[in-house]
């Protein structure tokens, strides 16, 4: 156990060491420095919060509270990337929608890894998140998840998603439980304001639950992140919360049009943003 803990503090002082001397050189305007500072420090911050994570709902777990696991989680998140890389997202209307009603179906904008962070800032108490099922076997990640509450999906296997949706929709009204999910189903890494096609899944869980759709529109930021290009910089993304979306009334043959409507919905805020002096910024390459 000694040898363990011995070896582990040597690493985090190699990691932590080697992370400070990336953010040093960056001052000094050393090509990629910055990039690599903030991925190390954005590594060892997710593998921190969700070691977190795991304790934490296991604790709520015995409790019966472990469906709050991930915003308490998501919380710790935030405010330590916050201080760790600079980055923060910033909501600068509709915050109220994510908190007035329960359950709801809240939906984003997906661009790369650090949406992660975005569900720091944006995710009210008791909800949940959708993920792969893949996502299971990750060491402290997987975990967290687990003890949770997550609701994995198989996409590779349609009549397990269809399931895990109908299992979804049923503890999101026993428990009043929000689910937020990524209704592109994977990152875009877009440069400008533009969305990918738009899965239906979120919407056909809105509608069987009988819940509200709450959008959530989050600014291009290629310009703070673009692994791509190696830059990762500090800097304020703009998020705006638009009204939530009624699903009253509404049968499986309505889902169409409302994954349309909503995703125009959503690409013209994001576009808007975009004209913001914060989403100006963000997509500001430098």
């Amino acid at each position: 156990m000694n040898f363990f803990l011995l070896n582990l503090l040597r690493f985090l002082s190699v990691y932590v060491g080697l992370t400070t001397f990336l953010f040093a050189l960056s001052n000094f305007g050393v090509r990629h420095a910055s990039f690599y500072a903030r991925c190390l420090s954005s590594y060892l911050t997710l593998v921190i919060c969700a070691t977190y994570g795991v304790l934490v709902s296991a604790l709520l777990r015995l409790t019966g509270h472990h469906r709050q696991g991930q915003y308490l989680t998501a919380r710790s998140f935030h405010y330590t990337m916050r201080w760790t890389t600079g980055v923060e997202f910033v909501i600068l209307s509709g915050e109220q929608h994510l908190l007035s009603t329960r359950p709801v179906v809240i939906i984003g904008n997906h661009q790369s890894e650090l949406d992660v962070l975005l569900l720091g800032r944006i995710f009210p108490p008791w909800c949940s998140v959708t993920a792969k099922k893949s996502l299971k076997r990750v060491p402290f990640l997987g975990w967290f998840m687990a003890l949770s509450g997550t609701v994995f999906i198989d996409r590779g296997n349609s009549k397990s998603a269809l399931k895990a949706f109908e299992g979804a929709a049923e503890e999101m009204n026993t428990y009043r439980q929000s689910v937020f999910i990524f209704p592109e189903g994977t990152r875009s890494y877009a440069k400008r304001p533009e969305l990918g096609p738009f899965k239906k899944g979120a919407f056909h869980l809105a509608v069987k639950a009988g819940v509200d759709v709450v959008p959530v529109v989050c600014a291009n930021y290629w310009g703070v992140l673009a692994a791509g290009e190696r830059r990762f910089r500090g800097g304020k993304i703009p998020v705006r919360v638009l009204d939530p979306i009624s699903t009253k009334g509404l049968t499986p043959a309505d889902v169409d049009d409302l994954t349309r409507t909503t995703r125009d919905k959503m690409l013209a805020e994001l576009v808007a943003l975009g004209q913001t002096p914060e989403g100006k910024d963000a997509a500001r390459k430098i």
